[in-house]
């Protein structure tokens, strides 16, 4: 533990309306700032999007938040969603690979197994006898960190990395396998891999430690009408406990100016109140603002623009990292006409060739769309992968036929839907490759060297929802001068850092 230096962090402004800038201005109002909250679109959420298609409520971005870890569902219920939680009416799901739906394994942590029978019936027998091998395996030296295509690969053979853990880990990074980082995208598995010779062993490991700290109930949650519903609840009480969120307003300067800063001409708002020794001078809409602070909440692409001057090394490391774009392909069908097999849908390994990735019943997997629209059955898919330019150049339409014609090899269905939408998320999600977690720690340097600065969002401790929460508390714990948050966040990552909007 640290000593107690927190500061008040007088007026602070957040710059970016996705859950990861919300959550930090509902952070900061509990510590007695004052808030302002600038959005450049003209709506709040980033990759949480509410939507109706056919009268049904449904999420155009992610429709799930990892339950185990705790900032996502407590912030739920702090801001009054607590009662419209809801766990998935099923947890079978399946894998659409070598020509035929297969159910998804159990026992495996992000498609790395315990034990090689626990791939029986997805992989080949030469699949599987391959795992068997791991045992007699010299350890695998991991170093400061590997891809977990690679050292998977290397222990278990190919087919466990193609046929399970791409399809995995695409559906949250929509990256290549052999390109993410285990420390950063499994820092649990990459922690036990250092400790035993064995990978299944490693995973036998994980397994009973979760048993023995009885981790128990669902592992994802979702939101009745939504988890797009989150930022919007999140936004509300920011603002009925006094904070400003200004939409439409695009940042584009960020200074700082010494001491505290008298207040200009019309339109410059000053920093008042026992705030930090270092004042910050935003531009914005057109407007000059003044604060004690600035949290920068926006993509990594964007957030370097705004430190090229202030910050030149942090901005050059964000300029780095790069981006998976993706698209969701929402359709409604009329229930009479469509029959889909049982669980909440299938994931699609890229080696077998197909233009989806995943397919998810939302109809079948949330309940309450079930009960609000009896008639109606909704599904969707997604497309796109790191790498992947042609498929996203295709027309709305196009998107929407390849879905069906891949949504048809593997279920059967032929029936025409009465409604569709593309949803685009160019460049929706960052990718973090071997190094990643040196590469955020450089930029935290940096960043920490000028008071009242902070960072957060999907670019830096993952990209799910729970994670990009508790990467806004742990940038508004430093700007508060307590590092424990911090600390914690970088020093204990705690089971899965996943649960993004591929899901």
């Amino acid at each position: 533990m640290h000593a107690d230096t927190r500061t008040s962090p007088g007026h602070v402004i957040v710059i970016g309306g996705g859950i990861a800038g919300l959550a930090a201005a509902h952070r900061l109002l509990d510590g007695g700032a004052r808030v302002t909250v600038l959005e450049a679109s003209d709506r709040l959420g980033g990759k949480l999007l509410p939507g109706e298609i056919a009268g049904a409520r449904v999420d155009f971005g992610a429709e799930s938040m990892l339950a185990r870890r705790p900032e996502a569902v407590a912030l739920a219920r702090e801001v009054g969603l607590g009662a419209r939680l809801r766990t998935p009416a099923t947890a079978s799901a399946s894998i659409w690979t070598r020509g035929a739906l297969r159910p998804m394994p159990k026992g495996h942590v992000m498609g790395v197994p315990g034990t090689a029978s626990a791939l029986a019936g997805l992989l080949s027998e030469e699949g599987v006898h391959r795992i068997e091998r791991d045992a007699e395996l010299p350890r695998t030296e991991i170093g400061d960190d590997v891809a977990v295509g690679e050292y998977v690969a290397a222990r278990l053979g190919r087919e466990v990395v193609d046929r399970l853990i791409e399809p995995l880990l695409g559906g949250v990074y929509a990256g290549d396998a052999y390109r993410i980082s285990m420390r950063s995208a499994v820092p649990q598995l990459f922690e036990a891999a250092r400790t035993h010779v064995s990978l299944t062993e490693a995973v036998r490991g994980i397994q009973a430690r979760a048993a023995a700290a009885q981790q128990t109930g669902p592992v994802f949650m979702g939101i009745e009408g939504g988890v797009g519903q989150l930022p919007l609840a999140v936004a509300e009480s920011v603002r009925a406990r006094g904070g400003e969120i200004v939409t439409g307003t695009r940042v584009t300067e960020l200074r700082r100016v010494a001491g505290e800063v008298a207040a200009g001409g019309p339109g410059e708002t000053r920093a008042r109140g026992g705030g930090l020794p270092t004042a910050w001078r935003i531009v914005a809409g057109g407007r000059v603002l003044h604060a004690d602070g600035v949290v920068v909440a926006v993509p990594a692409g964007a957030a370097a623009a705004l430190l090229r001057d202030e910050a030149p090394a942090a901005a050059a490391e964000l300029a780095g990292v790069e981006y998976a774009s993706m698209a969701l392909v929402t359709l409604a069908y009329r229930r009479g006409e469509i029959r889909l097999p049982e669980g909440s849908g299938f994931l699609v390994p890229p080696v077998d060739g197909r233009t989806i990735k995943a397919s998810t019943f939302a109809s079948q997997k949330w309940g309450w769309i079930d009960e609000e629209n009896p008639d109606v059955l909704v599904l969707r898919t997604s497309v796109g992968r790191y790498g992947e330019t042609e498929i996203l150049g295709r027309e709305d339409g196009e998107l929407v036929d390849v879905s069906r014609h891949d949504l048809g090899e593997a279920t059967g269905l032929d029936a025409a839907p009465v409604a569709a939408s593309v949803t685009r998320w160019t460049d929706g999600l960052p990718q973090y490759p071997v190094g990643h977690h040196a590469r955020v720690a450089r930029i935290r340097e940096h960043v920490g060297k000028l008071p009242g600065l902070a960072v957060c969002g999907a670019a830096y401790d993952g990209v799910g929802i729970p994670a990009c929460i508790a990467s806004a508390y742990a940038a508004v714990d430093q700007m508060r001068g307590d590092r424990d948050g911090l600390d914690e966040l970088i020093t204990n990552p705690v089971q899965s850092r996943h649960g993004g909007a591929g899901e």
